[in-house]
């Protein structure tokens, strides 16, 4: 008796590195997107006075580790 499989293979797929690579691209663009936001965020706090920052809670000295503090763990 003959058996016919009609489930392709686990192996080779042309659509596999294609989705890889896309995947990877939009990685790459949310990372770039994080990081320009963050920057207008640390450039808006600079613009800032002494006092604004004080209202805020925040040290000049310590603008960017505000901003990162959710990545670097402060």
């Amino acid at each position: 008796m003959a058996h016919i499989s009609t489930q392709p293979t686990a192996g080779f797929s042309i659509l596999r590195p294609l989705t890889a690579i896309g995947h990877g691209l939009m990685a790459w663009m949310e990372r770039v997107a994080v990081a320009n936001s963050r920057l207008e965020e640390i450039r808006h706090l600079q613009s800032l006075s002494d006092a604004e920052l004080a209202e805020r809670g925040i040290e000049r000295e310590r603008i960017v580790y505000h901003v990162f503090a959710d990545r670097i763990g402060i």
